[in-house]
């Protein structure tokens, strides 16, 4: 239940200049129509193309749903800081951090967090070729939406994929391929939402099986909650958290994690600090499956955001 007044001066930052503007604008759309449809009277939609956006003045709050570059690095976080501005989701510092997945690493180990074995590659001063060996994952350290991320097998050319991967940022992160469920948890105001298998129809959870509505091609089947036994649920859920708990986040996030196979044993891989709000995205999936409507869920994350001290 959340007691923001219907009439705040809510900003809906959308877009951004990063390489998930398309789906941030999808999202940014979405949200404002349902804060509309929820009775916030004074909704205002900002198109951001650069890192200097015109917030309306008098805005009481920014709803930052600008995905990946600026919107979740703890950029746009800075920038309303700066002006004074009350922002939606995890603050500049968590943000960085979150979107950097080798500090995400860092952090979780400390914390005793499972997570995937892994290596950094710096190509200009390490070369292309990685000690680990395939199978494994090669991503950029900071970027989202599975952009630049190469699942190899024995055989690929490994060295090409750490080329493209660091075009994304220069270091690279080559990680242990789990072999298993592709698992999402939703986590609202500390709060664990349902656990949701993501069943690609073909390769791996790409930007084409996300976002099929944006004629890449793929598709995604989700189960919500998981068929799991209630054992391996609440294990997911509890390391789902504690991940979300040793980062510090704020608010909202969605935990994504891998169960391996052989033993049921999850590995936690990031945290989304700016998940999906697109009609075919996860965190309104799982909260719907206990009841949070997306209008009530836009609202929960406004109202939560404004009580934050940051």
């Amino acid at each position: 239940m959340n007691n923001l007044a219907k009439d705040t001066a809510i900003a809906v930052l959308l877009g951004g200049p990063g390489a998930e503007r398309e789906v941030s604008l999808v999202s940014g759309r979405a949200v404002a129509e349902a804060l509309r449809n929820g009775g916030f009277t004074n909704v205002t939609e900002v198109e951001v193309h650069d890192t200097a956006p015109e917030i309306p003045a008098g805005t009481e709050l920014a709803y930052n749903i600008i995905h990946g570059t600026f919107g979740e690095d703890g950029g746009v976080q800075s920038y309303l800081e700066e002006r004074g501005i009350p922002y939606t989701g995890a603050g500049s510092r968590v943000s960085r951090m979150c979107f950097d997945k080798l500090a995400t690493k860092e952090a979780m180990i400390a914390a005793g967090v499972a997570t995937p074995a892994y290596e950094v590659l710096v190509p200009a001063q390490d070369g292309f070729v990685p000690k680990m060996q395939a199978p494994c994952v090669v991503k950029p350290t900071c970027e989202g939406s599975s952009v630049g991320v190469h699942i190899l097998k024995a055989g690929d050319d490994v060295e090409a994929a750490v080329r493209e991967s660091a075009q994304h940022g220069g270091t690279v992160l080559i990680e242990e391929y789990i072999q298993g469920k592709e698992l999402t948890v939703g986590i609202l105001d500390g709060r664990v939402l349902p656990v949701i298998h993501i069943c690609p129809r073909s390769g791996f959870y790409d930007l084409s099986n996300k976002y099929p509505w944006m004629n890449l091609g793929g598709g995604t089947d989700y189960i919500c909650p998981a068929d799991l036994p209630d054992d391996v649920t609440a294990r997911v859920q509890a390391e789902a958290l504690a991940a979300y708990k040793a980062l510090g986040v704020e608010v909202y996030a969605r935990v994504d994690v891998l169960l391996r196979e052989t033993d049921n044993q999850p590995f936690v891989l990031e945290i989304n600090t700016i998940p999906g709000m697109t009609g075919s995205s996860l965190l309104p999936k799982a909260a719907q499956a206990v009841g949070i409507s997306y209008e009530e869920l836009c609202a929960t994350i406004a109202d939560l955001s404004l009580k934050q001290e940051r």
